[in-house]
């Protein structure tokens, strides 16, 4: 006997019942509906948020955080991918620098102080991964601080600090504080610290030496433009120990000071009344009504003039963001005035014909930064315009018969 084949109605009640339980199974870990869609790949740095050139994106979302950086999150199952300063980094940067790097990279916010008079600037107490928790009283955290486990946030803007940073080492100055772009998601920061934005945190060193007068702490010595002047003649006599951290600074400090300033066209060191080049109204050396100053030499002064306690014989080169879009046309030449052998080592990479390339090599180590900008397409607009001021600097040597002189080893 044949067996009967089945009703329509019977067919439709087992063909839903098929369907209802194919919907009840689990979805499979690779095809979860709940995965997010993948984030689009960051275009070039135009159009990404570009701090380094002066410019702001509007209506873009910030590239996907790496996990390098965020250390400050919840860590997340499994092992994390690791990026950036962990990486084959290039021979200029000392293991000390490697170290500090990833210390701020990586390090997770346990406090914060503002800064005082240095508005959006927050000072921020960093802990190691795998550092033990301890007790994060006021007292222990001016502590790490000491120990050199504490960093300064700055402003989006100031995003070309980094890049000074790479310059200095890749040139053999060694004169910057380490620096490394970093996105922040810290519960303990203000919203305009972790809403995405892209900002440099700069190592804090604990031993820089300030003035005590609250209205010029900012420097480790009064000094005044004609007695800078003074300080550079060939006839000044070395010298000696006792007279005080300006007396101390040899002339060779001030050649590296120049030359970085000049390639950067930081003006506030040197120059802060813009007295080398005709400013905009805007800036705040004519809004201030520095300029004025101009025409009486003997009231211009030097600020952000710094030396370590610890080596009173070598600047410390802070607040480098500089002027990337500066005018060719308007090179502040003023910062070279007195100036007249540079170091070696440097002049000789400025010669090579090497220096984008060697500041991509050195840059790509930061990976937030790097990614941001779009990478070596994004980068090499700034890029050239340090290397075109490296070519009229080299010119400017070569015009005014100016000599090199060999590094210390220090």
């Amino acid at each position: 006997m044949g067996m009967k084949p089945p009703a329509p109605m019977a067919l439709g009640v087992l063909l839903a019942l098929t369907l209802l339980a194919i919907a009840c199974l689990p979805p499979s870990p690779d095809q979860s509906p709940h995965l997010p869609p993948a984030s689009p790949p960051p275009g070039p740095w135009q159009e990404v948020a570009s701090p380094l050139s002066g410019g702001r994106a509007h209506g873009k979302r910030p590239p996907a955080l790496p996990a390098h950086l965020q250390q400050d999150q919840q860590p997340s199952r499994g092992r994390r991918q690791r990026r950036g300063v962990d990486g084959e980094a290039p021979p200029w940067f000392s293991s000390d620098d490697l170290q500090k790097m990833r210390l701020l990279a990586n390090g997770r916010v346990v406090s914060k102080t503002r800064v005082p008079a240095h508005g959006q600037v927050l000072r921020v107490e960093l802990r190691a991964v795998g550092d033990v928790e301890g007790d994060i009283s006021p007292a222990s955290l001016e502590e790490d601080c000491r120990d050199g486990r504490c960093g300064l946030i700055k402003r989006p803007g100031d995003l070309y600090e980094v890049l000074a940073f790479h310059l200095d080492r890749v040139l053999g100055l060694n004169r910057s504080l380490p620096a490394v772009a970093r996105r922040f998601t810290s519960h303990l920061l203000p919203y305009s610290y972790t809403n995405g934005s892209l900002r440099p945190i700069i190592w804090w060193a604990p031993d820089l030496q300030h003035l005590e007068d609250a209205n010029n702490d900012q420097n480790s010595c009064v000094l005044r433009w004609l007695q800078y002047q003074e300080m550079l003649r060939p006839h000044r006599s070395t010298p000696a120990a006792g007279d005080g951290p300006c007396s101390s600074i040899p002339r060779g400090e001030w050649s590296r000071l120049a030359l970085f300033d000049f390639l950067l066209q930081v003006h506030d060191r040197l120059d802060r009344y813009c007295c080398g080049f005709q400013p905009d109204p805007s800036e705040p050396c004519v809004e201030e009504r520095l300029h004025e100053k101009c025409r009486n030499p003997a009231e211009l002064v030097l600020v952000h003039i710094l030396v370590r306690k610890s080596s009173p014989s070598r600047l410390v080169f802070i607040d480098n963001a500089g002027r990337p879009q500066h005018p060719e046309e308007e090179l502040n030449f003023r910062l070279l005035q007195g100036i007249d052998s540079f170091p070696a080592a440097a002049v000789a990479t400025l010669r090579s014909g090497r220096l984008q390339s060697l500041l991509l090599e050195s840059l790509r180590v930061d990976q937030e930064l790097w990614e941001s900008q779009g990478g070596a397409k994004g980068l090499r607009p700034l890029l050239q315009t340090i290397d075109r001021r490296a070519r009229i600097l080299l010119r400017y040597i070569q015009e005014h018969n100016l000599t090199v002189f060999e590094d210390s080893p220090c």
